[in-house]
């Protein structure tokens, strides 16, 4: 069960030391012979690392096709032009699309998208009433 739901028993503190204390034994233990079984592992590790290393720097020194190259970023301040905000209405009333009412300032740049009212049947040519 849960601590949380053990509330009524008591708690042996002698009992929980002496399971932290065969806790920390066990892990000074295993950090004791880990060399000793898995320390193979760091020398694969730094060769590893040194490949890895030498790759990139190869990699770096290869230069690309003019055409393939990566081309200087352009300056946000050449596309993007934010212009002056009108003033803050008093009002909390006024303050829902405050923004939206100034046509600069629209989201729909190029204006609302309109879908009529279309019939499914009458675009495959059935009669209205073959669904009902």
């Amino acid at each position: 069960m849960a601590d949380s739901q053990r509330t009524s028993e008591a708690i042996n503190f002698v009992h929980q030391d002496e399971i932290w204390k065969a806790h920390v034994k066990v892990v000074k233990h295993s950090a004791a012979v880990w060399p000793n079984k898995w320390g193979f592992l760091t020398e694969a590790y730094k060769e590893y690392e040194r490949q890895s290393v030498k790759l990139v720097e190869s990699v770096r020194r290869v230069e690309l096709p003019h055409h393939l190259a990566a081309r200087p970023l352009t300056p946000p301040e050449k596309y993007i032009h934010v212009g002056p905000s009108p003033p803050v209405p008093q009002t909390s009333q006024a303050l829902i699309g405050w923004r939206s009412s100034q046509s600069h300032l629209q989201l729909e740049k190029y204006g609302t998208e309109h879908h009529g009212r279309r019939s499914f049947l009458k675009e495959l040519g059935w009669p209205l009433d073959s669904c009902s």
